[in-house]
């Protein structure tokens, strides 16, 4: 089940990066990130209060928030590099470093403990992922805002995964509650940017509110699994944003992206089974 959960989440984030990249090329990014967060935190909200509680304690909100400055800080600089058209150097960046990172941590600190199938999977996961999103070409720019948000991605899903599960979905509104705080004084700074036709603020939104919702399934996958694991199986969202332009989009995929998506394939399957 666990499994299942973190691959849920990592078709919402692939949907959500698809759908962001798209808007950021039309409005500025500073508005989308910003909505985002407030269509976020509506969303965690609403789900926290259907979804029953045990005991909320103080640092389980407290993890929920220290995520939330991670997905500010990701969101931030991911869609500033995906408006800048580095796609191909920002996703594979945050992507693979951020899966480096949090099973590093979660391994070295918290005392995860993978079987050997699981540890072959995330082996295969790392290049996998790489060739998936065309293999890194470019430099500059957009690599360093491939870095920012993959350390803003390990303390995301690290973070999260410390909340207690009797605290329910509090945790993840305490995240986005933090960072729209995170992300004011830049909005702040693109106070102008902010000022949108109706239609692109509900897009905004509605974007936001889709990667709430594959935080809260991260959530559920961390509760459930390995957090080495449950953070490798929801970073393989790079993979649908290909599928997603190949179809829509029609854009050709390379010899690359398919070694990529198969390698992505037989790395599900390990983790799964691992």
């Amino acid at each position: 089940m666990g499994a299942l959960l973190a691959l849920s989440s990592a078709v919402v984030y692939g949907i959500v990066d698809f759908a962001g990249g798209l808007l950021s090329r039309h409005i500025h990014h500073a508005a989308v990130t910003f909505l985002g967060q407030l269509g976020g935190l509506l969303l965690a909200c609403a789900a926290a209060l259907l979804m029953p509680a045990g005991t909320v304690h103080t640092a389980d909100l407290l993890w929920g928030a220290l995520s939330g400055v991670g997905s500010g800080v990701a969101m931030r600089f991911l869609n500033r590099g995906l408006s800048r058209g580095a796609m191909s150097v920002v996703v594979p960046v945050s992507a693979v470093t951020g899966v480096a990172l949090s099973v590093l941590c979660g391994v070295l600190v918290l005392g995860d403990r993978p079987g050997a199938v699981a540890w072959l999977g995330i082996a295969v996961t790392v290049p996998a992922l790489w060739f998936v999103s065309g293999g890194g070409g470019g430099a500059g720019k957009g690599t360093a805002d491939g870095l920012l948000a993959s350390a803003g991605v390990a303390v995301q899903y690290l973070a999260l995964g410390q909340a207690a599960s009797a605290s329910g979905l509090w945790p993840v509104a305490a995240g986005r509650a933090a960072a729209v705080l995170v992300l004011l004084p830049d909005a702040a700074r693109h106070a102008r940017r902010l000022r949108l036709p109706p239609g692109r603020c509900v897009q905004a939104l509605l974007i936001g509110a889709g990667a709430a919702l594959g935080l809260v399934l991260y959530l559920l996958a961390a509760q459930r699994q390995l957090l080495a694991v449950a953070v490798v199986l929801a970073s393989l969202y790079p993979a649908l944003p290909v599928i997603l332009g190949l179809a829509l989009l029609h854009e050709r995929i390379s010899r690359r992206q398919v070694l990529g998506l198969l390698g992505a394939g037989v790395a599900t399957v390990l983790l799964t089974l691992g």
